[in-house]
Formats: C-alpha cells, structure tokens, sequence
C-alpha cells in the first residue's frame, strides 16, 4: 500500500538486470572494487555491486505508506525505489517481488520491476526495485481498462487458482494454495479465511456463521461461467494506480495470484473505475453471463479484511453484504 516512483533505463543496468527472468532473494559478496564504498548495508552493498553504481549521492523519504518505509535511493547511474520493514521477514517481499516478476512477464501494463529481495542484517528486510517517475495523473482510464485486460489474458496458469507463494493483502496473510475450482479457493482461501481471522479477532460469530452458508451455497451464482485462471493484481485499489511521464498506466503493490479476472474489480469501491475503463476492458475480455450479481461477492473479501485490518467501522458494510446474498439465494 506504499505509493512510489521513477524511470529506470535498462540500458544503465547489467545483463542480468535487463534478462530480469526472477528477483534475486541471496545477499551477494562486494566487489573489491567498491568495498570501500559500503559498510554494513546490503541495499547499498547491492545498488553499488549488481545495480552498476559507483556512489549513492541521496537517500529521501518517499511518503504514502502505512506498512513499509520507503525510500528513493539517488545514485551516479540511476535512481533506486526501496522498501524496508524492520519487523518482518523477507516472505512478504519475496511474494511481492513474484507478483510484479509475474505481471511484468505478461508484457501488457508497466509495473516496477523488482531487483533484490533480502533481509536487513539488524533485522527486518527489504526489497529494492525499479524507480517509476509518475506523471501528474492516473492516465487515460480507458487504456487501463485495455492493458489490465490484456495482463488478464496473457497471464494464464496450467495449475489452477492460486499462486506460487502465499503473500499478503495489506498486512494480512493471504492464502494461495493451488487448488482446481475456483468456487472451492474463493470460499475456502478468500471469504473463509477472512471470516475465521473476524471470529478471532472480535468474537464475532454471526457474521462468521452467516458467511459460512454463503460460502457453501456460491454455485448459484456461477452458473454458465466459464472461469479460467488469470494473473490478477489482487489489491486495485486508486493508490495502487497511477501513471508515468508518459501517461501510460502503472500498477503497483500487488497482492497477486491466479483467479477469476472479476474477482479483480473487488476493491472497485476505491478505485474510481468508470464506464470507459470497463468499455476498453470488456472489448478484451468480454462479460460473462451473471456479472452484475457477482461484484458485490469480490468487494465482499475486501470488506471483510478492512474489518480485519481497521477495525468494526467495517462490520456493516461485510453484514449488508452477507445479508443481501442470503436474501437472493434464499438461504
């Protein structure tokens, strides 16, 4: 949830940068060369080995984050975008790092590319990526709405819904087991998950309760859907959206995983998406029969970990949600 960033030019950066076929997640050993340049800070160990610098001239706060410091690290070749988190490990980073590797891959919409994941020697971890220079708007909305559709139908997988590791949407795990139907991983790893973290949390059994009938009655609401596993970002939401010199799209902070491309448009309640966006989108990727009667079950997993995350000013909104679902479905 951390807002970033400027252009970095492959052509200032290593063979193995501009290759970029995975993030780096091991810590690798200084050149002599510059040994005498850094101290006991991986991130600029890296920048001045891997990422081609001879000299960091700057390192500035970049605001917008609630979980992550973030940090421009200015240098003699290019600029540097940097994440650290001096209570966790390197998992979330690594999630994250995959999930912009993934998107990037797709070649559809620009997104940061990731360069090196690792762990803070004191403690904590980091992720150090491409710097993307954002334009003064959130750029044309219909060429979003096309580019996110062409990420949805270039990124497909042969091993179901899921991802390649768990990760986390805001600070909450997020489950992405490999799993054949999507009926089954959207109950069990999306609403169910998040309804069991709402009974811990606050004791709250009669929405967990509620939310277990309507989990285990979803089918109605998938009739004549064909459903194949596609790259979502997983947390579009308008400060994860932006634009870069240029004005073409960028997505950032993903939370991604392979999954029903609705369920993409779930946090579309804070993404300010209009009719030219679904216009473009849906010219790629066309409406399937029973749209209209599934957004509110995607915003529905949102809802729910904004009540996890922030508290009860988010119960009604999940409650008029589960509600509205039990009415239709007769439950």
């Amino acid at each position: 949830m951390v807002a970033h960033l400027g252009v970095v030019s492959s052509s200032f950066l290593s063979p193995r940068l501009r290759r970029l076929s995975r993030f780096e997640s091991d810590i690798h050993k200084p050149s002599t060369s510059v040994v005498a340049s850094m101290g006991d800070d991986p991130i600029s160990d890296w920048i001045l080995t891997e990422g081609n610098a001879t000299k960091i001239t700057r390192i500035s706060p970049v605001g917008g984050g609630c979980i992550n410091f973030a940090s421009r690290y200015d240098t003699d070749v290019v600029p540097f975008f940097v994440k650290t988190n001096r209570s966790i490990g390197s998992s979330m980073f690594e999630g994250e790092a995959l999930g912009l590797s993934a998107m990037y891959a797709t070649e559809s919409i620009r997104v940061p590319r990731p360069f090196k994941v690792g762990s803070l020697r004191t403690g904590g971890s980091y992720i150090i990526m491409e710097f993307v220079e954002f334009g003064s708007s959130r750029g044309d909305q219909s060429v979003l709405g096309k580019k996110l559709a062409n990420m949805h139908k270039a990124g497909t997988s042969s091993k179901g819904f899921g991802f390649e590791v768990n990760n986390t949407i805001g600070s909450t795990p997020q489950i992405n087991i490999w799993t054949s139907d999507w009926i089954e991983f959207f109950a069990e790893h999306r609403l169910g998950y998040q309804l069991k973290l709402v009974r811990e949390q606050y004791g709250d059994s009669i929405i967990y309760e509620k939310g277990q009938r309507l989990m285990k009655n979803l089918g109605a609401l998938f009739e004549d859907v064909v459903i194949e596993p596609c790259l979502l970002h997983g947390d579009l939401w308008s400060g994860n959206i932006s634009s870069d010199k240029n004005g073409e799209p960028v997505i950032l902070d993903p939370a991604c995983y392979y999954g029903h491309n609705e369920a993409e448009f779930g946090m579309s309640w804070c993404a300010g998406f209009g009719g030219s966006f679904y216009s473009s989108y849906f010219e790629v990727m066309p409406k399937q029969p029973g749209f209209e009667k599934r957004k509110d079950l995607y915003m529905l997993y949102h809802h729910l970990n904004h009540y996890n995350l922030f508290g009860s000013g988010y119960r009604s909104s999940s409650m008029s949600i589960i509600d509205d679902y039990l009415r239709i479905l007769k439950l």
